[in-house]
């Protein structure tokens, strides 16, 4: 099963802070939107999406039709097709994705201790 690129999204308390840090580290912006709480940083080997306000927790993030830098793949599994193998192997999802749609969609799955798993289609 491919999930698509992984990226860490994480629960920050002051986006700017957060941002500034991770520049420290090597870390630049490559999408979001400050305004609304949420940027995307890639570093040399990964990403990270800095959330304020929006999630609980740190999340494990998967974007099918995505490489690790965010670019569009020409072929990949729909996260509808992700969602039902998941289904038919037992794994009980939190939140669903439409099946009777197509193109962006998202669900999500807990893993046995509680880290919430979520998988993000944006195209």
């Amino acid at each position: 099963m491919n999930l698509g690129a992984f990226s860490l999204s994480l629960n920050v308390k002051d986006i700017a802070a957060s941002e500034a840090f991770y520049e420290k580290l090597g870390f630049t912006v490559m999408g979001g939107d400050r305004d609304q709480g949420w940027l995307i940083m890639k570093g040399p080997t990964c990403v990270l999406g800095l959330f304020q306000g929006m999630f609980d927790k740190n999340v494990m993030t998967f974007n099918p039709g995505w490489d690790s830098s965010a670019e569009p793949l020409d072929e990949f599994t729909d996260v509808r097709d992700i969602q039902r193998a998941l289904k038919k192997a037992g794994v009980p999802l939190v939140t669903e994705a439409d099946e009777n749609t197509s193109g962006p969609a998202s669900f999500m799955v807990t893993d046995p201790d509680g880290n919430p798993i979520l998988i993000d289609q944006h195209r």
